[in-house]
Formats: C-alpha cells, structure tokens, sequence
C-alpha cells in the first residue's frame, strides 16, 4: 500500500468513525408493537450497537446492561504506563447515550434463557431483574483463564497484574513502575494466540521502555511470550532498534520466543518469579505483567454461546449466534472471519449487527454489509505505525480482507510520517470514544 493512500485511508478512519460500514442511519418508523433489543455490555461493541439501533429506528426498545458505571478504554491505555495520558483521560460515563433514547440498566447479566428470551441481572443491594428480549446483542469481551498459569489467580493479579482490563489494574502497574529501582525488571508474558488487542503486549513493552529510558535508564525488560511470532514483528523490531538498542548487548528489551523457553506456565508471587519453558527455567523480576490466556466473556461461555474451544461462531453477515437463536455476538467474543480482536473491529461488527437486527424487524432485506478495522501503536515519543483493513464476506459468507484495501505502515517510512501516526491515533481515540459515549 503507498505512503499516500495509507495517509488517505488512516486520514479517513480517524475522522469518520461516526459512518457505518453499510451507510447509516436509516430513517424509517417501524410497526406499532415495540420490539426490545437487550444489549450486554458497554464497551466499544455493545455501547455502539445500542446507539446504532436508536438511530435508525427510534420505535425499538433498547436497553443496555453494563455491569460498571464508568470505562476504562483498553485502547491507548498503555500511555498511562509511560505516563504520557492520565487514567482520567481513558474514564468514560455513560450519560451522553440518555439523548438516543437508550435504557441503562447497571448490574451483571447471568443468565440468558433462550426459551422465554429473558436475561438474569444482579444488581448491587438488590435481588435483581429479569430483563426480556425479541433480539439479544451479547459483547462480553473476554475472560481470562488464569488456570493456564500454576500458582496464578483473580486475587494474585491484584497485585501481580495482568492490566487487561483498563482501569484500577492499569494504575497499579504504573506505581510499580514508578516504585521500582533503575537497574529493575520488567517481566511481561503475552498470552497465547488468539487474543484481545494482538499488538497490545509489544505496544505496552514499548510504552514502558519509553519511561524507563527518561527515568530509569538501567533497568531492563523482558518480554517471555506464548507465540513465536507476533502482530506488527517488523515494525516493533524496527523501532526498538531505533529508541531501545534492541538485538545489542545494551538492549532495553529483550524478547524471547516460545521455542526459545519463552512460554509462561507457572507463578510465584511471594519470591516474585515465574517459570518458563520445558526447561521450567525460573525468572525474576522487580515488576510483573503477566497476561493469561483468554476465551469469550463469562457470559457467552456460561450460556451456552461458545464452542469447546471458547468463542462464539456467529453467522458473520449478521452476527447471529449459530449456537442460539435470536442472540448475536459481537466483539472480541465471537470468531468474525479474518477480523482481529480489536475496539475499532468491535465498532465495526456492532455497525453491521445493529443493521441486520433493524432490518429484521422491519421486514426489509439487509444491505450487503462492509469491514473495516485500524490499529494504532505507538512505540516511542516520535515512533507511530498502524495496520488498516477493509473486509467482505466471501462467498461462503465468511469475512475476509479485501486485497489492497489496506495494510501496515511501511518500514521505510519517514520521521515526519511516523509523528504523524501518533498524531492520527490521538484523532482516533478522540473520535471513536466520543461516538461511543456521545
């Protein structure tokens, strides 16, 4: 892909992410009786896809059901850890959505009972409520199996932190950061493949090398990874060489494959070390990131929405479960063809499913539906790159990239060209969080 088209399409994404894939809104009145869409969770899928219902038919009765009041964005989250973004910056209410009409119900969704089409709320002081649905939108995100790692459990992670889910985690780990001596280690152990946010373990890598290099230029990260490759390899590399002197003797950051003895199995909060490897090689650390593997949010998989191996195959023109009628997953939760597991892909299958659900009660056809996704990652101060795609769905209606709609930022890329990329993912988030919340 040419340096200007990417410019172009990037351009494009970071100041139109309010434009649906398949042109909404749609203006059209429904039938008399009220259809309800129940919406579960708030996020970057299912707080989009109850806005998108709203505005294209403001008939139907929507209710979102989020468990928090506030949210903590993962995406550009790892800022916070270098320092260079407050943890207020990324704290999102959800009062803006009051002007579409949406309901707000703040509890934990349970049960789904797919017969009588109900959802099981807890609510905090309260013996709850049972919430009935003609169409259910479930984006749970994910679920992190921290069985997969001995000695590894909710309550280790408070303080031996995975930080995957944005917030109280990702504050605990910056004061670490901040507590730990120049000359400490990082220790940082991505998970197996798939999961949320692929680039997310290098980016943070990289957003913590940046502030140890300006405060505490001795110390050292390790990155143990699951995989033996991972998204944006080339770039990342490129740019730890530049900033970090990676593949040095004096290297910031060190990365160790899983052939090579990089695969976490085992944790010893208590002596701060984990172990490593067939070899079982033990390695300490003055901090800890340790990010488990991962399958569809608890209540997909308690629901009977995923398969054995832990996500939700969805029919992937409308994201109808094939597992359970008149139930869609979006997000990170549901296998969406070749779309990663991101907040700008999430956005995207929320756009399609809401139109599909509109459509459906309207009696009308649904329109040939479109993909988009862009992931931004920031490696240093003046160090931006992205990867871009457009998708379809094939003739088997699975989704795949389309050919030359998109791509990685290139690796000869000038200075100016990847300042700019920091520049684009700041408008990004900009953009997609106020369409979420506003």
């Amino acid at each position: 892909m040419s340096d200007l088209t990417r410019r172009k399409f990037l351009s494009m994404t970071a100041a139109a992410t309010t434009v649906s894939a398949i042109g909404f809104p749609y203006i059209s009145i429904a039938g008399e009786a009220k259809q309800k869409v129940v919406v579960i969770g708030g996020g970057s899928g299912g707080a989009i896809a109850a806005k998108y219902i709203r505005m294209a038919d403001p008939t139907i009765d929507v209710t979102l059901i989020e468990q928090d009041k506030h949210y903590y964005t993962c995406f550009l989250s790892n800022e916070v850890l270098s320092g260079d973004r407050t943890i207020d910056s990324i704290r999102f209410g959800y009062a803006g959505l009051d002007k579409y009409g949406i309901k707000m119900l703040h509890g934990a969704a349970t049960e789904i009972d797919p017969i009588k089409k109900t959802v099981k709320v807890k609510i905090e002081n309260s013996d709850g409520v049972v919430v009935s649905y003609d169409r259910l939108i479930v984006s749970p995100g994910v679920a992190l199996k921290y069985e997969t790692i001995d000695g590894y459990d909710e309550k280790v992670a408070e303080t031996i932190t995975h930080a995957w889910k944005a917030g109280t985690q990702t504050i605990t780990l910056r004061k670490q950061l901040e507590a730990m001596p120049d000359g400490g280690k990082v220790i940082i152990a991505p998970p197996p493949k798939p999961f949320k946010c692929p680039p997310g373990p290098y980016e943070r890598a990289s957003q913590i090398a940046m502030y140890l290099k300006k405060n505490k230029p001795k110390s050292k990260i390790l990155i143990l990874d699951a995989s033996q490759k991972f998204s944006k390899q080339g770039l990342f590399t490129l740019g730890w060489k530049q900033l970090y002197g990676y593949g040095t003797e004096n290297s910031m950051i060190e990365w160790v494959p899983s052939d090579k003895g990089g695969n976490v199995i085992g944790l010893d909060a208590k002596n701060m070390t984990v172990v490593a490897g067939e070899m079982e090689d033990e390695h300490k650390g003055d901090v800890l990131n340790i990010i488990p593997a991962q399958q569809a949010g608890k209540i997909a998989t308690a629901n009977g929405l995923a398969n054995d191996k832990g996500w939700c195959p969805v029919n992937q023109r409308t994201f109808e479960s094939t597992l359970v009628k008149d139930v869609h997953v979006i997000g990170d939760a549901c296998i969406a063809g070749k779309m990663p597991k991101s907040a700008y892909a999430a956005n995207s299958q929320a756009k399609v499913c809401a139109a599909s659900i509109v459509a459906s009660i309207q009696g009308k056809e649904m329109e040939e539906p479109s993909y988009v996704n862009t992931c931004y990652s920031i490696v240093g101060e003046e160090f931006g790159m992205s990867v871009a795609m457009v998708y379809k769905l094939n003739e088997k209606d699975q989704i795949v990239g389309i050919k030359g709609a998109g791509g990685l930022s290139s690796m000869d890329a000038s200075p100016e060209t990847r300042k700019r990329e920091i520049m684009y993912a700041h408008s990004w988030f900009n953009n997609i969080t106020h369409e979420m919340f506003n």
